[in-house]
């Protein structure tokens, strides 16, 4: 009589859920499984049916684990000694630099983090770094890391999420060839008496000149916001805006360490700007960090946390000093260290691009 009674209990709850379950989304459908299963208990068909109906999700870091890889973004526009051209060894081809050391620390991190089973294979898209937003924002990757800006305005678009530096004290600094550019600059220097205000000296000094920034990048943001009375060039890419003659550029912006690399060992026609004494001019401050997207806050605090542990370690130093500082041969480092990409995932027919004349003042 009592199992009756239930039964006639279930056969009622069970009739009421199906009246309702025609207003329902697909959320309602996983609803009604899940209470159907409190009166089902034990029954593994209920929940073999919630899982068909809606899988269960995982969360970011889960996922990760589940496929042993990390998919993560680079910009084909290389910046050197961040991440080099990419370079053909007897591996394959093959990418390297700084940023490139840095996802093997990551990937390491999540091996161990997943429980050492298999590896996390990083696999590196090169894409436009323009391009790096959208694929992110469309779900192709966990992460993307191109000695990226966090902490300039207008640098950080909406639903995209910094992590602490793992690059400091860096900024936007200049290469000329013209000495004249240069005692333009120097003069304004020299009258401000010891009032030094880096940005009214630049305004003045560049005033009237061509200025050349990569397009998207934060030397364009800082050039839009804060040189009016300039030409400006965007360029597709750091070698466009060297290679192009007409019209002639006097000044280039990007990255300080950046510049200090290529002056040094690949364009030594450029020369870096320079206070009136020979120290270093940058124009802000920069700081790389990696990107991912707002939602995956286990994989913001994992990231966090790692570049935390590696800069107390002294670790992030090593690493700066090694590809900053040292004399090597890239190509070797490659072949010995560097990362294969996704050949497929490269811009067809990609070159360095060109410059344009922006209309925006």
């Amino acid at each position: 009589m009592i199992v009756g009674r239930s039964i006639i209990r279930l056969r009622s709850h069970t009739q009421k859920l199906r009246r309702r379950l025609k207003d329902f989304s697909s959320q309602g459908i996983v609803s009604f499984l899940i209470a159907l299963g409190f009166f089902l208990q034990g029954c593994g068909l209920v929940f073999d049916a919630v899982e068909l109906v809606q899988p269960l999700a995982f969360d970011e870091m889960s996922a990760i684990c589940s496929r042993g890889q990390l998919r993560v973004g680079i910009s084909v526009e290389p910046f050197r000694p961040f991440v080099f051209p990419a370079v053909f060894t007897d591996e394959g081809v093959r990418v390297t630099g700084l940023d490139v050391e840095l996802i093997r620390e990551v990937a390491d991190a999540l091996t161990i983090y997943c429980g050492g089973q298999k590896p996390i294979v990083p696999t590196l898209q090169l894409t436009r770094f323009r391009d790096l937003f959208i694929e992110m924002n469309e779900g192709h990757l966990d992460l993307f890391v191109s000695s990226i800006g966090g902490n300039v305005p207008g640098a950080r678009p909406a639903g995209l999420w910094y992590s602490i530096p793992y690059f400091h004290n860096g900024g936007i600094g200049a290469i000329i060839q013209k000495p004249e550019v240069a005692e333009r600059v120097w003069e304004q220097f020299r009258k401000q008496a010891g009032n030094s205000d880096t940005l009214s000296v630049i305004q003045a000094g560049l005033s009237g000149l061509t200025v050349a920034a990569q397009k998207g990048r934060t030397s364009q943001l800082y050039a839009q916001a804060n040189l009016k009375n300039i030409l400006l060039l965007i360029c597709d890419s750091l070698p466009a805006a060297v290679e192009t003659k007409d019209p002639s550029i006097d000044v280039i912006l990007t990255n300080y360490s950046i510049l200090d690399y290529v002056t040094k060992h690949v364009w030594p026609d450029w020369r870096l700007l320079t206070r009136n004494d020979g120290t270093p001019l940058l124009l802000t401050q920069e700081h790389f960090s990696i990107v991912t997207v707002e939602e995956k806050r286990r994989l913001q605090w994992f990231l966090n946390n790692l570049l935390y542990r590696l800069e107390e370690s002294g670790r992030l130093e090593q690493m700066r000093r090694r590809w900053l500082e040292e004399t090597y041969a890239p190509t070797r480092r490659a072949t010995t260290e560097g990362l294969p990409f996704e050949v497929s995932k490269v811009p067809e027919h990609y070159d360095q691009g060109q410059c344009r004349l922006t209309t925006e003042k």
